[in-house]
């Protein structure tokens, strides 16, 4: 048995824009894993108290989608006028991050409790509820579900997606990896090592620390 720490987030409102479309608002059906690191970060303080080697599970889930309008205001160089501009955004509803951490567990048990930032996921107004539980984790296979999963996962369906992984601080480097992911859920069996008391698959993913972007060529 492995002892992790199952974290369950939840908000009414998210939005995950894809940057891999310039100049278009396309959103994600989940989040990458640099956001979630995001949060974890937050809660810490600074990536500077988030251990380099944090790696995490995640499932995600939304109740419903749609697209409103949203006012952006572009960036420009100092003394000159930017146009304001509205353009559609895709956001999700109703929506259940749910992490596992399977390292460190008393350290964010800890953090978790007293966050030292308010807890955001995407944008900076999308505020979140976070749950926190020890629990126990059993070797073997289970169901692929809305877990976000590698895609070089063996028997793993789903959208494959290029995301996020890690981003330096200074924002000059980005790691992106490919990843699996089923918004209306994957009944197939995976094996990932890592399974709940659920039947739910756990799939580590790759670290979200931006230190691996410091010292890479």
């Amino acid at each position: 048995m492995t002892q992790a720490l199952e974290l369950v987030v939840t908000a009414p409102i998210v939005s995950f824009r894809n940057p891999l479309y310039a100049g278009l608002q396309v959103g994600l059906p989940c989040p990458p894993p640099s956001t979630v690191g995001g949060l974890l970060a937050a809660a810490a303080g600074s990536w500077d108290r988030v251990p380099e080697h944090t790696r995490f599970a995640m499932g995600f889930r939304a109740t419903g989608s749609g697209t409103d309008l949203e006012t952006y205001h572009p960036l420009g160089s100092p003394g000159t006028s930017t146009n304001v501009t509205i353009k559609d955004r895709d956001f999700l509803a109703l929506t259940t991050l749910t992490v596992w951490l399977t390292e460190d567990i008393s350290l964010w048990e800890r953090v978790l409790r007293r966050p030292v930032w308010p807890l955001r996921l995407g944008r900076s107004q999308d505020l979140v509820a976070v749950r926190a539980r020890r629990t126990e984790l059993s070797p073997g296979p289970g169901t692929q579900g809305h877990a976000v999963v590698p895609d070089d996962l063996p028997q793993a369906t789903g959208t494959r997606m290029r995301l996020t992984t890690a981003v330096a601080l200074d924002r000059s480097r980005t790691r992106w990896d490919g990843y699996r992911y089923a918004a209306l859920g994957a009944r197939g069996q995976i094996d990932t090592g890592l399974v709940t008391t659920g039947g739910q698959a756990v799939a580590l993913l790759p670290s979200v620390h931006p230190a691996q972007l410091a010292t890479a060529s």
